[in-house]
């Protein structure tokens, strides 16, 4: 039996500056918990071969992501500084979920 996920999701790809990853995940880390409150289902935070960051994002739909992105930031100092730790954005990748087994428990970053 299959189970299907959130019917939106979306993948966020970085390079860095050299020397800013810790304050990339303080900063990331802030920006995400104000998105929880904003409507997010979560997200995770990736770092993948040739330096590149990834975070995976849920939404409950695609205009719930929109109204969120749409309001000011209610971490302007934490979204300030991502911005600065991201040397490249990549363009972003829109998943649809087909089938989710991913177990959820983990509670807030180490």
């Amino acid at each position: 039996m299959k189970s299907k996920g959130p019917g939106f999701a979306v993948l966020y790809r970085w390079r860095l500056r050299p020397g800013t990853e810790a304050s990339f995940v303080e900063a990331w880390s802030q920006v995400s918990q104000d998105l929880l409150l904003r409507g997010s289902l979560g997200s995770r935070l990736h770092r993948g071969p040739e330096d590149i960051w990834y975070s995976y994002a849920q939404w409950p739909s695609a205009a719930a992501r929109d109204q969120a992105f749409a309001l000011p930031s209610g971490k302007p100092e934490a979204s300030r500084a991502m911005q600065e730790a991201i040397a490249e954005s990549l363009p972003e990748v829109v998943l649809e979920s087909v089938a989710d087994f991913l177990v959820s428990g983990g509670e807030g970053a180490s």
